[in-house]
Parts: structure tokens; sequence; C-alpha cells
């Protein structure tokens, strides 16, 4: 069964048992409520526990370091997040079908060192730089989709056959002197270091998303109204809305202490929102879960399964192929351990602990964002804490196996009531 399907039917549920008018009528608070917490004991867990995680995490780290929460440490928190983060963005994809890619950080090592070359060995214009190592990013997805539709070669081989083979072309394409540095005063560099968004311009931006939050909760009302179904309230929705201005006005107002937002954040927040956009308001998303959820299913309902299976592989190549491209701007330089050490395991933990499920079928864009902000506190906390990596190590695993322990009991839970 489907998340949409999910909800529609603890929400009808709650709907009934709260009664017809006011505030507990369906779309009413009582309603809300009421079906949040069925679909809490029925498995659905949302983001609860991630959300609940990360105040857990930023708690600790401030009372162990007050220089944790300040607004200096935050903006180089969210600038840290983005590389990684647009990678799980990748990786959520293609758990959704119920598959792994374990090369995203050999395939974000490789797009840096082409990057680079293109750019500075031979000259070329840092555009067709960056458009050449997407779209290589892209071809390789295309290549492992080939092998997987064709030959039936499970995802987990060819990823890792990948990560093997784009280490050593990253090596070779590097040469000898096995690092190149971009220039300070390129663009690309500029972005990822030291574009911020002007003040009046962040206040806007939040404006023009707690009226676009309004607008498509309005419609979607609108819409299950028209079928029958229960919709949240009017004034839900706009209580919903103010919620969501007075929180990121805040946020913004925080970060303007110091630097501000970085445009580079923005970059990977729009990215978020446009995957939340496809995956929840289109067939594609519909299919994507489909297929991850129950393959023969999706595939007797008329859905081409290897073409989702196909956009899948691409998109999670495409997306490690950016944000390979982001931590070269932000490193200024790319070398041999571009896209190795944890990169490859913290991308497809973010996606995990973030709530997308191992098994497929479940999950959302919103959980790259939420995972690699858990899996950067950490990193950040500890080493404001002067502790050694082997600790972040640690506590990182014991994070991710929290996560897969929960989605194991969420699942089980499901099953138990019929959702699974």
């Amino acid at each position: 069964m489907s998340d949409t399907t999910t909800r529609d039917t603890a929400a009808a549920s709650a709907a009934k048992a709260a009664g017809p008018a006011g505030t507990s009528g369906p779309g009413g608070p009582r309603a809300r409520l009421a079906a949040d917490g069925a679909r809490l004991r029925g498995g659905d867990l949302g983001v609860a526990p991630v959300v609940a995680g990360l105040v857990v995490i930023w708690t600790v780290m401030q009372i162990l370091n007050p220089i944790f929460l300040s607004s200096a440490n935050l903006v180089n928190l969210l600038l840290e997040c983005v590389p990684v983060g647009v990678i799980a963005l990748g990786v959520v994809f293609m758990l959704l079908v119920g598959q792994i890619d374990l090369s995203v950080g050999s395939i974000s090592g490789l797009s840096a060192a082409v990057t680079a070359v293109v750019f500075v060995d031979q000259g070329r214009p840092a555009w067709l730089a960056i458009v050449a190592a997407v779209a290589l990013g892209a071809a390789v997805g295309w290549c492992y989709a080939q092998v997987y539709n064709r030959l039936g070669v499970p995802s987990f081989v060819i990823s890792l056959a990948g990560l093997l083979g784009f280490l050593g072309l990253q090596l070779w394409i590097l040469g000898p002197k096995g690092s190149i540095n971009l220039p300070f005063d390129s663009w690309p560099v500029t972005f990822a270091q030291l574009a911020f968004v002007p003040p009046w311009l962040a206040f806007a931006l939040v404006a023009a998303g707690a009226a676009a939050l309004y607008w498509t909760g309005h419609a979607r009302a609108a819409e299950r109204r028209r079928a029958d179904l229960p919709a949240t309230a009017e004034r839900t929705l706009i209580l919903r809305s103010l919620a969501l201005l007075a929180g990121l006005g805040l946020a913004v107002w925080y970060l303007n202490r110091d630097r501000g937002v970085g445009w580079m954040f923005v970059l990977f927040l729009g990215l978020v929102l446009a995957a939340h956009y496809v995956l929840s308001r289109t067939r594609y998303g519909k299919s994507l879960y489909a297929v991850g959820g129950n393959v023969e299913a999706a595939r007797r309902a008329g859905i081409d399964v290897k073409r989702i299976y196909t956009s899948a592989f691409v998109l999670c190549t495409t997306l490690a192929a950016l944000g390979g491209v982001l931590a070269a701007a932000r490193l200024a330089a790319a070398n041999q351990s571009s896209g190795t050490g944890d990169v490859n395991l913290n991308a497809i933990a973010a996606a995990v602990i973030g709530g997308t499920s191992l098994f497929g079928g479940r999950g959302g864009a919103f959980a790259a964002l939420l995972g690699i902000v858990v899996i950067q506190s950490i990193s950040n906390g500890l080493t404001l804490l002067n502790l050694d990596s082997s600790y972040r190590f640690m506590v990182t695993g014991a994070v991710l196996m929290l996560a897969v322990a929960l989605d194991s009991a969420a699942r089980r839970s499901r099953r138990t009531h019929g959702r699974a």
C-alpha cells in the first residue's frame, strides 16, 4: 500500500471518529491529531524519530560546547551539509525503488576530477566543465540501468564494481600530481564559499515559501473536498503557514547575525523541494513508490518498470556527480581523496537516517535534508569538542543502526495493522 493511500485511510478513519463539525470536524485540529495518532500506531512514523533525534543531538552538543548553536557555526554547518546532502537526495530515489548504489562516492570524486581537469588544465569555461561532469554522471546511471534491466545483475554488484572502477578512473584522470586547485576567484568557488543571500531577499524567500505552502495546501484541500475525501481545514492551513513563516523567519534572522544563508544551501533546498513535488504530486512519483512497494503489482498495473528503474539510476548518479562538483568548489580543489573516505557511507546513511526505508516504497525527499543535518551535526559537534574521527564513526554507526531498527519495527507494525 502506498504512503498516499495509507494517509487517506488514516485520515478518513480519524475524521469519522472526530465528529462532524468545528474543531472536531474533518480536517480540524482534533481530526488531524487523531489521524497522526492512528498513523503512528500503525507504524507510519514519518519524520518524528529523526526530528526528535536532532533535538537531542543539538541539546547535548550545546550543553557540551556553547559555540555549537552560535550563528557562525550554524552557517558553516549548513554549508557543510550540501555536497553530501545532494548525493543523499539521489540515494533516496534509488532506495524508493528498492535498489542501492554503492558507487555514489566514487562518482562524485570522478566528477570533481573531470571538473578540475576540464576547467583548470584544459582552460575551458567553468560551466562547460560542470556540464561535462554532470553529463558523465548521468551516462553512468544509464549504463547501470542497462546492465540491471537487460542482464539482471543486482544493483549491489553493479555499483560495487563501479565503486572500484571509477575510483581508478579518477586517479588516472588526475595523473601523477594527484591534486588540482580551482582558482579562488572563479565563480564556482565564490558560489560555494562566499556567496550569501542578502537579508531582504532571504526574508522574501521565506514569505514566498509560507505563501506557497498555504496555496498548495488550499488547492489540495479543495481537490479532496470535490472527491468527498477528508480535507485539511482552512484554519489549520493558515496556522501551518504562519508557523512556517515564524520558524524560518527566526532561523534566517539568527543566521543573518553572522554571514547569513549561503546560496549553495538555497540550491540544495531548491533541489529537495523540487524532488518533493515530483514524488508527492506527479504520476512518476507515485510510480516510484509503487515499484518499490511491490514491483510485480506495479508491472500488472501497467507501469513501465524498466523505465522507472532507469530513471532512478540516472537521477542517483546525476545528483552524485553534482554533489562532487559542489564538494570540489567548496574545497577549491579536486584530489585523490575526493569522494573517498566516508562520503559514500554518509550519503547512504543520511537517506536512511532521514526516514527512507531500505525495503523500498517509503520515504521522501526531505529524508536527505534531515538525515545529512543529523550526520553533519554529529561531525561538527564532535569536532568542536576536539574529539577525533573515531568517535564520529561510532556515533554515526549507532544512529544508523537505530534508524534501521526503527524502520524494521515500523514495518512489522504496519503488517500487523494491515498497512504494509
